[in-house]
């Protein structure tokens, strides 16, 4: 039965409204407006306060351009309840339909009022939980069978009829074949619905595989596949030749032949590929599975046996690329019996059920958006088959075509776990639990609540009972991820009655799916919850526990480095804003890459690409055993941010090798991580094409290698206007949740950790899996690891920053010393200008900060993107021994005497960060020590000059004086002692607390 899709609003309060009454007070209610449907709720009389709780529903029917996709809610006065002359609007909300959610993921949101222009007088918000629900539509009445007039009729005007997962059916009634083509067409439509046994490069005809195609389809317009109604003696596909012609080699590429279409590949190259579609065959003289063979430009490949039904069905395609100079122009397809198909001979000659040739020169080309080539019955020629016939389509397309991330390849030596695939991360969620108080426990013991979510687990202090109860208010921080339903949080009550010793004195549980959901900083209300013992078989009371528990859809659930983020965005779709742009990224190839594996004593390498960006992965599919693989592969992104990174990592694969004698051994080694390459959005030009090659550096414990070059493509499209796009540099950088309520930054690591294991175990039972060492590279999830490598390259990233501060002290010690006397002329014209008109200053400064930006404008980088850079990470000149030290898992296994050489050293370095600190703090407490007394003289001296100059300054104009003090300060050097200025000897002598420590 179909399911009938509703917008539910739920309308429970408003706050703070407004009065227009003229008595203080108004009588809301709210009109509703969503695709032309207009709701209206109950007028509540004369309160300020309005509480409706009213659920109001519209029918979602397809976009409309002349409603929109608005959901319009307005606030008026009635004005039958409160004569005034006043307008009667209390203000309106415009929210957009991408922003509602499903049944279950809705959450009360407290939405300001908006005015309606600008003389309105708006305040307060509207609280409203808006959500959509599909509710199964009523079956209809049974109609009256029609005639055959009325039959003719619905012919006539066009209607749809219901397809059947037939696979090409229709298409054989048109097609050149055996005179009983018609009758097994009609005949295969009952049992091509059979289900196969799963095995092989199977291809479901009528069903879309949406991880694989989605890839494709991102950038290209879809279109369903019309039905080919062929008449006359006009063939489909290419006409088969006979298997005794001369065999010619092929010399032009295809593209040389017919022009294909520019398609919504544009940043990547196109791959030209020859396919063949094997789809059925039938009347072949033999009772057991059969096999296809193709041969063709020096490659073969076997597909798997046929399904046995009414027919011999296989349902693969293969895809042959035609970029080799080898090419040949003949295309061998043959069905041989399986008795001795793997023996890839004609022994005795009657195996051979018969083949078919064709002339790759007439294969036709297409490129989508063209509809996909209809299938033909073709008869077999040879071997034992008399009046067997095989149905196969051949065409020659590219890597855009539809049939290609299904279709077994030559570059990927037909592993099924080496297909292009995209990936969703998990929705992650910050559960909050708030314990506040437990009652009825024992009394005089030591308790605390432990929760466990998972392999999370938190408890709370200890705490000592009294008159039975005890009182924490502490808050435990989870990290679920969706869906809910099979999962559940427990809480312990435990008894501690020695320094290790407790024991678990009740437990409760609570579905993850009957906890609240909340995205602001509204209070919850808070429930009891009953614990139980969990060693009895029957319930017993063992005390109770109050706690808030809820979803915090507000923040934004970090799993990566907040540096390098590629996602801001809260968990609560609600909160989302609109997308500013997309990024493409067009994943070309490697070059130069080194052997990563040694397969039968030659060097091989699989490698393979990962793109992440938010909460979208995209893997490319795994060349085999090559050096300089080609994926030209092509994908896009929503942008919400620019201030966001997108991470593009190159790994060797080793799922081709988990089968055969050693084939357990092999499946268990972790892909072999090659570099990765960030590019950062805010970096990129609007509508500018960067296509570069970036090196691909790994720094392990033999030191920093190149492993190849990158080449990538990346594009960024704005699609909001301007004036949104620039207004997003002045919003917060992570949600307002993490501002008014900041989680702590060791809990918010503790909580990334936990985030990247979810995500880890969620990309694991993908088919093909995202292994765990993928996925922590990428979401760098050891970047917080001690090195002492990074530690002297932050140190001299604080240097380089300072830099401009010390250039410019270092001048202005040149202009004071007349090194160059004209400089230091006019530096004493511009301080009286300055002191003169003290106006011009902060237009002085801002202007030659202006200067600064246009003088630089032309050292940007132009180009390429920002890539690594191994000078300023220090990676080329690093120590073996901090290599090590840096690699060295925890706890650490390495030997003692290592240890403690590790050990000193850093005594060493800590004892210069303590000479440091304590540097530092001398001289604040020397600047406290000029009014504290601590040296009475010192003190007495410095507030006798203080009142010295305050008279001096109430007298002299300040312009003369700070004239004076510039004029003096540059004095030529023969006029300066060489002693240090008294005001710095004096303040040298100030005491400080150092001599007071131990």
């Amino acid at each position: 039965m179909a399911a009938v899709r509703k917008l539910i609003v739920e309308v429970v309060d408003a706050r703070n409204l407004a009065p227009k009454d003229g008595h203080g007070t108004s009588s809301p209610y709210v009109v509703l407006d969503f695709y032309g449907q207009r709701r209206k709720t109950r007028v509540v009389a004369r309160d300020l306060n309005p509480v409706w709780n009213e659920v109001l529903e519209f029918n979602v029917g397809k976009p409309s351009d002349v409603f929109g996709d608005m959901l319009e809610v307005d606030v008026n006065h009635d004005r039958n309840l409160g004569p005034t002359t006043r307008n009667n609007f209390l203000g309106r909300v415009r929210l957009d339909s991408r922003q509602f959610v499903k049944k279950g993921e809705e959450a009360l949101i407290y939405y300001p009022l908006e005015k309606k222009h600008l003389l309105s007088w708006v305040q307060g918000e509207i609280g409203l939980k808006i959500y959509f629900s599909d509710d199964v539509a009523p079956t209809p009445a049974p109609m009256p069978v029609p005639g055959p007039a009325s039959s003719a009729d619905e012919e006539v005007k066009g209607e749809p009829k219901p397809e059947t997962d037939a696979g090409p059916t229709e298409k054989e009634k048109g097609n050149e074949g055996p005179p009983d083509a018609e009758v097994a067409a009609k005949d295969d439509s009952d049992h091509d619905e059979d289900p196969g046994d799963g095995g092989g490069e199977k291809v479901q005809s009528g069903t879309p595989v949406k991880e694989e195609r989605v890839v494709q389809d991102q950038l290209r317009t879809s279109r369903s596949m019309p039905d080919i109604r062929l008449g006359g003696d006009i063939p489909v596909g290419p006409k088969p030749i006979p298997r005794v012609s001369s065999i010619s080699s092929f010399t032009s590429d295809v593209s040389d032949r017919f022009p294909i279409e520019r398609s919504s590949f544009d940043l990547v190259e196109k791959m030209h590929y020859l396919f063949v579609q094997v789809v059925k065959a039938r009347s072949l003289p033999t009772p057991g599975n059969p096999v296809v063979k193709i041969v063709v430009s020096g490659s073969q490949v076997m597909s798997k046996p046929a399904r046995k039904t009414m027919y011999f069905e296989w349902d693969q395609t293969f895809a042959f690329r035609r970029d080799t100079q080898d090419s040949g122009s003949i295309l061998e397809i043959s069905v041989w019996d399986p008795l001795i198909s793997s023996s890839m001979s004609d022994v005795a000659g009657h195996n051979f059920l018969g083949g078919i040739c064709f002339d790759t020169t007439e294969i036709p080309l297409r490129d989508p958006p063209d509809s996909p080539l209809a299938t033909q019955w073709y008869r077999l020629e040879g071997g034992g088959a008399h009046r067997g016939d095989l149905m196969l389509a051949t065409w020659v397309g590219t890597q855009a075509d539809e049939s290609f991330p299904e279709a077994w390849k030559t570059d990927t030596a037909g592993n099924p776990s080496s297909r292009s695939k995209i990936y969703q991360s998990p929705k992650l969620w910050y559960l909050r639990a708030t314990i506040i108080e437990a009652q009825d426990v024992s009394l005089s013991s030591s308790f605390q609540i432990k929760a466990q979510l998972g392999f999370q687990v938190q408890k709370t202090k200890s705490i000592i009972t009294n008159n039975g109860s005890a009182s924490w208010n502490e808050d435990l921080m989870f990290v679920a991820a969706e869906p809910f339903t099979d999962h559940s949080l427990l809480l312990f009550l435990v008894e501690q009655r020695g320094s290790k010793e407790t024991t678990v004195k009740g437990v409760t549980t609570i579905p993850l799916v009957t906890i609240e959901r909340r995205v602001d900083d509204r209070e919850v209300v808070s429930r009891w919850l009953t614990f139980e013992d969990p060693n009895e078989e029957k319930r017993v009371y063992r005390g109770r526990v109050q706690v808030k528990i809820f979803f915090d859809g507000g923040y934004h659930v970090m799993d990566e480095s907040a540096n390098v983020c590629s996602d801001y965005r809260p968990t609560a779709k609600q909160l989302w804003k609109p997308p500013i742009g997309t990024i493409e990224l067009g994943i070309i190839g490697c070059k130069n890459l080194l052997p990563m594996k040694s397969i039968d004593g030659k060097g091989s390498t699989d490698a393979y690409a990962v793109a992440k960006y938010g909460n979208k992965w995209v893997r490319t599919r795994a060349i085999s055993d090559n050096l300089d693989p080609k994926w030209n592969e092509q994908y896009t992104w929503r942008v919400y941010d620019p201030s966001t990174v997108l991470t593009i990592g190159v790994f060797d694969s080793w799922e081709a090798y988990g089968s055969g004698s050693d084939g357990q051994k092999e499946s268990t080694r972790s892909d072999f991580r090659m570099g990765k390459v960030r590019i950062r959005l805010s970096t990129l030009e609007i509508g500018k094409v960067y296509k570069n090659s970036y090196p691909l550096m790994l720094l392990n414990v033999g030191g920093l290698k190149k492993m190849g070059e990158l080449e990538v493509a990346v594009r960024f499209v704005r699609m909001a206007p301007t004036i949104d796009l620039l207004n997003v540099y002045a919003q917060p950088l992570l949600p307002i949740m993490h501002h008014i309520k900041p989680i702590g930054v060791v809990q918010q690591e503790v909580l990334r950790t936990i985030a990247v294991k979810i995500t880890a175990a969620h990309f694991a039972r993908s088919e093909p899996p995202l292994r765990r060492e993928v996925v922590t590279y990428m979401l760098d999830a050891d970047s917080h690891a001690f090195s002492m490598r990074k530690v002297r390259a932050n140190w001299l990233r604080i240097v380089n920053v300072l830099s401009g501060v010390i250039d410019m002290v270092k001048w202005l010690d040149d202009t004071r010393s007349w090194k160059n006397p004209t400089a230091t002329i006019l530096v004493h014209v511009l301080l009286m200008m300055l002191v003169w008109f003290p106006d011009l200053i902060i237009p002085t400064l801002a202007f030659y900060m202006f200067a600064v930006g246009v003088w630089n404008y032309r050292y940007r980088a132009r180009s390429r993107p920002p890539h690594f850079d191994p000078k300023l990470s220090l990676a080329e000149t690093i120590d073996g021994n901090e290599l090590d030290e840096e690699f060295d898992p925890v706890p650490c296994n390495r030997s003692n005497e290592m240890v403690r050489a590790r050990y000193d050293k850093l005594r060493m370095l800590g004892a210069r960060v303590q000479t440091v600190l304590g540097d530092i703090a001398t001289q604040g407490e020397r600047v406290q020590a000029l009014v504290t007394w601590r040296d009475p003289r010192a003190t007495g001296i410095f507030v006798g000059m203080c009142l010295v100059v305050a008279v001096v300054l109430y007298l002299v104009p300040s312009k003369m004086v700070a004239m004076t003090l510039g004029f003096y300060y540059m004095r030529h050097p023969i006029f300066r002692d060489r002693m240090p200025s008294p005001a710095l000897n004096f303040f040298r002598r100030l005491p400080s607390l150092a001599d007071r420590m131990l």
